[in-house]
Formats: C-alpha cells, structure tokens, sequence
C-alpha cells in the first residue's frame, strides 16, 4: 500500500474515493489503466478501465459495462462532448475529478502530445450544471490546491487557488 503518493491529487482522489464509495462496487474508470488505476487496486477496489478508445466517438464500453460506479479523473477536460459522455453511463454513481480552470495561467496543451490538450478547462460552476443537465445530482463536493516549489507570480498563486475540483453525483431519480 501506498504510504507517499507521488502526486498530492492521488492522496485526496484516494480519500473522497473512500469516503463515498463502498469497496464492494465494482467501478468502470474512464482512460486507460494509470497510476492512479493501481493505487485503487492496491486498495481493494474492483476496478476495469476504457481501453483508449475515443471517447467522444465510441462511447461503447461505457456502455456495456455493468459498473455500479464509474470514475472518471481528469478526463472531462479532454473531451469535445462530455455530456455525451456523461449521458452515456448507465451506472447509478459517479465520482469525477477536473483541473480547474486557472484566471492566471491559459489552458494546458502540450505541443508534442496530440492528445494532452485540454479542450476544456471549468470552473466549478460550470462542471456542476454539465453534470446537472446530464442528469446527476451532486452529493459531494471538494477543491484543493496545487503548489510548486518554482519562483515567482504564478507558482505563488497556485499555493492559495483550488486547481483540482472532485464530485460524487448520483444519477437523478427523475431521469
């Protein structure tokens, strides 16, 4: 088991994780297996992953799964359809994580790595009514920050302002 995690975002994933989701559900995580995939492992969670299909494309395994829970850790901000997405989970529950969209620093787009680009990048006002107008209902929420050990203007912003934002929603009853 993990006593140091290498990012802080696993350490506070890992606790919302357990603190809304029973380690008896199985759980379709949305991206190929990673890091984070193993870390839920080691912990006891039954876990499958999408198997880097697009997911704005091919919405298929999600569903097919019989999944009581799907996750779904900085993925959203990939898409070009979330909603799609989210409309597609047939699974009663929900946990997703997303950075936060930063007033100080544009959106991250790597310029090696076709696919390491952020399309979008919410706020979390934003992300609660996708979720609301795809049918969930969020049941809890939180923020935290991400600072880094760099000098000046930005790095000292990043100690104070929230950059990732995780929810539980369950799937609205009126759906």
């Amino acid at each position: 088991m993990y006593k140091y995690f290498p990012h802080k975002r696993y350490k506070h994933t890992l606790e919302f994780l357990e603190t809304h989701i029973s380690k008896s559900e199985s759980i379709l995580d949305l991206g190929v297996e990673n890091p984070f995939t193993k870390i839920m492992k080691e912990h006891d969670y039954k876990v499958e992953n999408t198997i880097g299909e697009d997911l704005d494309l091919d919405t298929s395994t999600i569903e097919n799964s019989d999944a009581t829970v799907v996750t779904a850790f900085e993925i959203f901000e990939h898409l070009l359809s979330p909603f799609t997405v989210l409309k597609s989970i047939k699974a009663d529950k929900l946990v997703a994580s997303i950075p936060m969209r930063l007033w100080f620093s544009a959106a991250y787009r790597s310029k090696t790595d076709m696919w390491d680009r952020h399309y979008h990048e919410f706020e979390d006002w934003q992300f609660d009514w996708l979720l609301q107008k795809a049918g969930w209902e969020i049941k809890a929420t939180k923020k935290w920050t991400n600072p880094t050990k760099k000098i000046g203007i930005r790095p000292l912003l990043r100690w104070f302002t929230p950059r990732y934002y995780i929810v539980y929603a369950v799937r609205n009853s009126k759906d």
